[in-house]
């Protein structure tokens, strides 16, 4: 209890019942702040031979046939690679889809080689559905509104895209007001990465959208957005390791990026009845090699390699990285005694 017995409130008590509130909604807080894909990284540092890997997958089918009012929302993240759809309308719908998701890291940390790390993610989204709209009485429960049925005169809509943020890729798909629309639609997004210390990186962004679609009445929205060649620089140069890859904002660092100069944008919209067919594909691959110097490289680099200006702001290195302090001698120092 937190009163006293004279009916005051009992600070001390009051005190440790803040604290253990305070704990509470700090590990509540913890725990809501981290998106569920990523991981809780071992301190591989501790052990020397460490060796980690995580492989996370999810097939998910489906088949919907019915009349009346419907939406649907599909969200998928696995590191840089999202994947959305979302629909709704009143009508008549028949549809399957399919999705597929992997979300794989691997490290390997061993004391006499270089280490590695591995990262590959990729979402597989496929689609083929019918809907014809038609206004829908629907009556909900067994009271009020058993009697009195909702009206649902609500348009056809589907927003498809898909995103790979360590390549810079958009494409995205909308339809929207329609009165029936029948389509297929496949997208493919993957992401690789392969970083050896000291260090080499080779990394390959794919992404790709098809869409075979009949429109009647409606708008139709097509959208590809890829960052400009230095993209996947600018990227790497924020990367230390594979794991800052599966922990960074990559929502934030493309946003400012990507649509600075883009190397390919394309805005297509539709109004009235159309045949739409589309085949996207953006493949994005990045080599990065870059060796470290070994210290002091003293005559073979270093030092000698610079240029005027560098040698006169580290004018006290003189004597010592160029190696003019040292002599080849012309005869022992000490002679031999015999």
């Amino acid at each position: 209890m937190l009163f006293a017995l004279d009916g005051g409130i009992d600070l001390k008590k009051a005190m440790q019942a803040l604290i253990v509130a305070m704990v509470l909604v700090a590990l509540t807080g913890c725990s809501l702040a981290w998106p569920a894909q990523v991981t809780t990284w071992p301190a591989t540092s501790k052990y020397p031979n460490g060796y980690e890997e995580t492989n996370r997958t999810f097939d998910f089918e489906q088949s919907v046939q019915g009349n009346g009012y419907f939406m649907t929302y599909l969200y998928a993240k696995a590191g840089n690679v999202a994947v959305k759809n979302y629909a709704h309308g009143s009508g008549s719908l028949n549809s399957e889809a399919t999705l597929t998701y992997q979300n794989q890291y691997r490290s390997t940390h061993n004391t006499y080689s270089d280490y590695n790390d591995f990262l590959q993610d990729c979402i597989q989204f496929k689609e083929d559905v019918a809907m014809v709209y038609a206004p829908m009485k629907i009556a909900v429960g067994n009271g009020y509104y058993a009697a009195n049925p909702l009206d649902y005169s609500s348009l056809l809509k589907e927003k498809t895209w898909v995103k790979n943020y360590l390549a810079g890729t958009s494409m995205h798909h909308e339809v929207e007001y329609a009165h029936a629309l029948d389509k297929e639609l496949e997208i493919v997004g993957k992401e690789k990465i392969n970083m050896t210390w000291d260090p080499e990186l080779e990394s390959v962004g794919y992404t790709q959208m098809k869409v075979v679609e009949d429109v009647t009445d409606g708008k139709a929205h097509i959208g590809v957005l890829q960052a400009n060649e230095n993209f996947p620089a600018i990227v790497a140069d924020d990367i230390d390791s594979v794991r800052d890859v599966a922990v960074w904002n990559s929502e934030l660092n493309s946003a400012k990026s990507a649509w600075k100069d883009p190397a390919i944008e394309i805005d297509e919209d539709y109004w009235g009845t159309y045949h739409i067919e589309k085949n996207m594909t953006l493949e994005v691959p990045y080599h990065l090699v870059q060796k470290s110097q070994d210290w002091l490289p003293c005559c073979f680099g270093g030092f000698e390699s610079m240029n005027t200006l560098d040698k006169k702001v580290f004018k006290s290195a003189t004597g010592i990285f160029d190696c003019t302090c040292f002599k080849v001698p012309t005869q022992a120092e000490f002679p031999r005694v015999y």
